[in-house]
């Protein structure tokens, strides 16, 4: 007796007969961080045309595809806004500069002639990435930033300043979490109160990285707060 074939087994035969196929054209390579490998990765930026295929033939053309990024290693396609989380070692270097822009802000807010405070922003500075930095060396910086801008310290967060922690900040924000972030703007309150309480200006120049970390005004009340009190 001959099997019963049904409505399943037709739109199998269907499916080997009738396809769809993507022919993927390379437009463009790079390094980018593949989200399911976990890391810094190589990978192609693929253009697809679609192909209506007859018993694995291409027949009729079907439109576009992509572009879709796929990465070298794991072969995945991904969306292109993939490429703009930054890789790890572009993510340290965001990191490292924001460090020691964030430490020359509230320096020139009134902490340089502290040797207190230039060892604690030294510190966080060199365990961010800049191994060589010195306490001289940030001194001379601030003051070359106060006679470049005409500004002098312990006045509130200037415009220039102001634009450069936009600059560094801005694009690091969207890639932090919200504790990274928080651990930022506690670092640079550490360096403000390393010589004693806040001055209108370190306090102002410390609203303003919290305001460039998208940290809205009351968590920065709150996290200013936090850091003078003794852990």
């Amino acid at each position: 007796m001959l099997p019963v074939r049904g409505r399943n087994d037709r739109a199998t035969r269907a499916v080997h007969i009738l396809g769809t196929r993507t022919a993927w054209t390379p437009v463009g390579d790079g390094e980018f961080y593949c989200p399911g490998c976990g890391g810094d990765r190589n990978y192609q930026r693929l253009t697809g045309r679609r192909r209506l295929t007859l018993l694995g033939l291409p027949v009729l053309p079907r439109g576009t595809a992509g572009p879709v990024v796929e990465c070298a290693a794991c072969r995945h396609h991904y969306g292109t806004d993939v490429l703009d989380h930054p890789t790890t070692r572009r993510f340290s270097a965001m990191l490292r500069d924001a460090v020691h822009t964030v430490a020359l802000a509230v320096l020139a807010a009134g902490g340089t002639c502290s040797r207190t405070a230039l060892e604690t922003a030294a510190g966080a500075v060199r365990a961010a990435g800049f191994d060589d930095c010195t306490e001289d060396q940030l001194a001379a910086l601030v003051e070359a930033l106060a006679a470049d801008t005409g500004r002098v310290f312990e006045q509130p967060c200037g415009a220039g300043l102001t634009i450069e922690l936009h600059e560094a900040l801005d694009p690091l924000a969207p890639h932090l979490a919200p504790a990274g972030r928080e651990s930022l703007l506690l670092q640079a309150a550490r360096i403000a109160l390393a010589d004693g309480p806040y001055t209108p200006a370190e306090r102002d120049a410390l609203t303003t990285v919290g305001a460039a970390l998208t940290i809205c005004a009351d968590d920065v009340t709150r996290l200013l707060a936090a850091a003078r009190t003794p852990s």
